[in-house]
């Protein structure tokens, strides 16, 4: 249930209107959409912490060293979206104050607007999905071993994670456009996996037996 809030959470952090030209005019008159993508993304960063924590003592059994870093890289993960929270509430702050502000003054606002839209989308993007891929890949890799859940799903998170770290990657280097079907393409693999996980273990668990054995 955690991971189908995840994903829910997610698309409701999101406020398409950001990606227009005249979104610092736009943000304060949507100012209830903007204030509900603020609570949804806390609500997801709490829901990737309760996962990171959930799924730790699972496979801390198999190798503390490993466990150890999944727990490390997916707190950075979501550390990261908290950080999120706050540019989203200045970039609001910031198009209700533009509107009483003079055209000399303008300039200026809209110069820290762009930084703090880009600074939103670096965090999402890459502060955030950056750590967030190697921990998927450090989870599926002990979930493979463990035999916790069926290894052809383990294999398909370990590729999944891995090609959402290169999507990451290309991006940071600018290689890829954010919104381009390379990107969504590369992604897809491990939404997919993320959502058979979901209802594989709302439905049948972890495999009972292996539990047993590494109890």
């Amino acid at each position: 249930m955690l991971l189908l809030s995840g994903f829910v959470f997610g698309i409701f952090s999101s406020v398409p209107a950001l990606e227009r030209p005249d979104y610092l005019a736009t943000l304060s008159g949507i100012e209830t959409q903007v204030l509900a993508a603020t609570f949804f993304q806390a609500a997801m960063a709490v829901v990737y912490v309760t996962i990171t924590v959930f799924l730790y003592p699972i496979i801390n059994p198999y190798s503390k060293s490993l466990a150890a870093g999944y727990f490390g890289f997916r707190m950075i993960g979501s550390g990261f979206l908290f950080v999120g929270i706050g540019s989203l509430l200045l970039l609001l702050w910031l198009s209700q104050h533009s509107a009483t502000t003079g055209k000399s003054d303008l300039s200026d606002i809209e110069v820290f607007a762009e930084l703090l839209r880009q600074g939103r989308d670096i965090m999402n993007h890459i502060g955030m999905i950056l750590p967030w891929s190697i921990g998927g890949c450090i989870l599926y890799y002990c979930l493979y071993q463990v035999r916790l859940i069926p290894r052809w799903l383990s294999a398909w998170g370990t590729i999944g994670s891995a090609l959402t770290l290169l999507a990451t990657i290309l991006l940071m280097l600018n290689i890829i456009p954010l919104v381009s079907p390379v990107y969504f393409v590369l992604n897809a693999p491990i939404a997919v996996c993320e959502m058979f996980l979901a209802i594989l273990l709302i439905f049948r668990g972890f495999n009972p037996v292996e539990i047993k054995s590494n109890g």
